[in-house]
């Protein structure tokens, strides 16, 4: 049997931290190593414990969600699963440039948690759907009177099918939803998946969905 996946909780709420710890703790794959209530004990908890996955609040005292995720991805110290009312667009486009993994909703349900712990576990992050479109589309966006970038030159590494893949994954298609359209085995969709973030140099999925829109394989989504 593997390791159970190690998350740390960072909220300045205790009743959230709880709450979530509640949800999570009753899992044989998931562990709860560690809680900090700002970002700067959020780092100390991180380098203590070394966790797989660090759900994290973003406005907080001290040092804000956005910051800490910023250290967490540059010393490697898990992926960062952003977990966020969305009162403002641009923390999400913030975390996102920082390195988050992924968003979550505070109003979640408890599968869709679990979903988004196991997802950021296994290097494929979770972005939660009501929000994915707008989030990355404007983020990608270039500003009015830019021109055009040229396409990348590392997407001529890519096979026909995996530039395919990538653009199915910015849309927002799972490796199921891909597997039906292309009429191929998931196995071999997450074979794709991989391929394409090992030869774009991309940490996951999250990447490799901005990554697409801002090399104009997919316009920018429109509210």
């Amino acid at each position: 049997m593997s390791e159970p996946l190690r998350v740390l909780l960072v909220d300045d709420h205790a009743m959230v931290r709880s709450g979530f710890a509640m949800v999570l703790s009753v899992e044989d794959d998931i562990e709860v190593v560690g809680e900090a209530a700002d970002g700067l004990q959020a780092l100390e908890r991180a380098r203590e414990t070394l966790p797989d996955v660090v759900l994290m609040d973003v406005q907080m005292p001290r040092m804000d969600g956005i910051e800490a995720t910023g250290h967490l991805v540059a010393e490697d110290l898990g992926h960062v699963v952003i977990v966020t009312t969305f009162d403002s667009d641009d923390y999400l486009f913030a975390a996102l440039e920082a390195g988050a993994s992924g968003f979550l909703l505070k109003n979640a349900g408890p599968e869709q948690l679990l979903d988004a712990v196991r997802a950021a576990g296994r290097g494929h992050a979770l972005l939660a759907p009501e929000v994915t479109r707008r989030v990355i589309g404007r983020m990608a966006s270039p500003p009015p009177g830019r021109p055009a970038v040229a396409e990348p030159a590392e997407l001529a590494h890519l096979t026909a099918r995996e530039r395919e893949v990538l653009v199915m994954l910015a849309r927002g298609l799972s490796n199921g939803e891909i597997a039906a359209e292309l009429v191929l085995g998931e196995a071999t969709v997450k074979t794709h998946v991989s391929n394409v973030l090992a030869k774009l140099h991309l940490r996951d999925r999250v990447q490799a969905v901005v990554y697409a829109y801002e090399a104009g394989l997919v316009p920018p989504a429109e509210d």
